[in-house]
């Protein structure tokens, strides 16, 4: 029996311990928490068991680090008026707020593979809370992105980025898991209506690529064509790094950060319904 598989076993005969169901069939707050506790163990057994499942969170911050400082660092830099070294100043925080949506892209894909491998199913048959199943991916995802910031910051201390605020990095992380969590239900609603993991990334590629690349995050908006330059500023990856860089190293912050905020409101107050109805129907 794999890991995983035990665990999910596991997951089951704590599902049915006493007092998991009250009279009226509703599962209380602690066997709530006793589930999701059961369902990271079992998520985080089966990155054990497959650890390339981690390449992603390991080599995304190394790879983007390395080529955009030493291959576009020089010519980007020399607009911000510093060179290479303005310019590992300038992407870090960018690179940062990139963390939040691999995380919610995590959890769409992540969903996808439980309900083509039939995980769901088994779930579905026992008395387990759906916000169990949905908290404990959050949760491993959350883990995986900081451990990506973690690598994230300790390559771009490598090639030179100074660290000048450590409230204000602990701020702009947290900023941007609030926005990735705002993505997850755009990505939750594409993990249960696609039909596998891959159409996933791919529709994930062709949404956030766009949005990546016009935005503020790895060149100054202030050399592109006019017409992109408007579509930057109200890209709302626009805010969120250039909150990030006011927080991390100093500069204007109040209004991106309120920006950023209202963008994450705005995308879960429509997206969250959606995603949950989708959820629920299929499960």
């Amino acid at each position: 029996m794999s890991a995983a598989t035990a665990t999910t076993a596991t997951t089951a005969a704590t599902a049915t311990a006493a007092g998991d169901l009250r009279a009226d069939g509703r599962i209380p707050l602690r066997a709530h928490v006793r589930h999701t506790s059961a369902l990271v163990r079992r998520n985080l057994l089966w990155i054990r068991q497959d650890p390339e499942s981690m390449f992603d969170a390991v080599l995304f911050p190394i790879v983007f680090t390395l080529l955009f400082v030493y291959v576009f660092g020089g010519s980007i830099g020399q607009s911000l008026g510093g060179g290479q070294e303005a310019y590992v100043q300038y992407i870090v925080p960018g690179l940062m707020a990139m963390m939040g949506m691999n995380m919610a892209q995590g959890v769409g894909t992540g969903f996808n593979q439980d309900f083509n491998t039939g995980v769901m199913d088994r779930f579905r048959s026992l008395p387990i809370g759906r916000g169990s199943v949905l908290f404990a991916k959050i949760s491993v995802e959350m883990m995986r992105m900081l451990i990506a910031t973690a690598i994230l910051m300790v390559v771009g201390v490598l090639v030179g980025f100074d660290i000048t605020d450590w409230p204000g990095l602990f701020a702009a992380v947290g900023l941007s898991a609030v926005f990735g969590s705002a993505l997850m239900w755009v990505f939750l609603t594409l993990g249960v209506v696609m039909k596998n993991a891959q159409s996933v990334q791919a529709m994930g590629f062709l949404v956030l690529m766009p949005l990546q690349f016009g935005s503020s995050i790895f060149a100054p908006p202030q050399s592109m064509p006019g017409w992109l330059q408007n579509f930057t500023e109200y890209n709302p990856l626009s805010s969120l790094a250039d909150a990030a860089r006011g927080l991390m190293v100093g500069g204007p912050v109040a209004q991106d950060l309120w920006m950023t905020l209202a963008w994450s409101v705005g995308i879960t107050a429509v997206m969250a319904p959606v995603a949950i109805h989708k959820f629920r129907t299929k499960t």
